[in-house]
């Protein structure tokens, strides 16, 4: 399974991004998936999660401003990301845990991982 993340790049405060993560393999449809993000000498976060039952949830400080969405016909999770803040700057991954484990907020229950991709927001 190899997990490819795409769409960042270099946007000034208060514009917007889509990221996309596409799936080699079938590993969208059914499991649960996930973008995290992680800045320098930080630890990883969850940014927003999508059950294996499309459950959503988003942490604190993205809620209102980003959405998460699955294309299982495309292998593909989407992170749309509006009124992008200089402090959302980062390196944002997606990620897929296997569906008939429990949905989980650690990052470090997550098993595949794609390869990440910059997102720069100057104020």
């Amino acid at each position: 399974v190899q997990l490819q993340a795409s769409g960042g790049g270099l946007v000034e405060a208060g514009e917007s991004l889509k990221l996309s993560c596409t799936a080699s393999g079938n590993i969208v449809r059914g499991n649960h998936m996930a973008w995290h993000r992680q800045l320098p000498g930080q630890e990883r976060q969850l940014v927003a999660r999508i059950t294996s039952f499309g459950a959503t949830d988003y942490a604190d400080f993205v809620k209102g401003r980003f959405t998460i969405s699955r294309d299982n016909g495309k292998n593909t999770v989407y992170l749309r990301t509006n009124s992008l803040k200089p402090e959302d700057t980062a390196v944002y991954y997606c990620a897929a845990r296997r569906g008939y484990y429990r949905p989980t907020y650690d990052y470090r229950d997550y098993v595949y991982w794609g390869q990440g991709t910059q997102v720069t927001v100057s104020s």
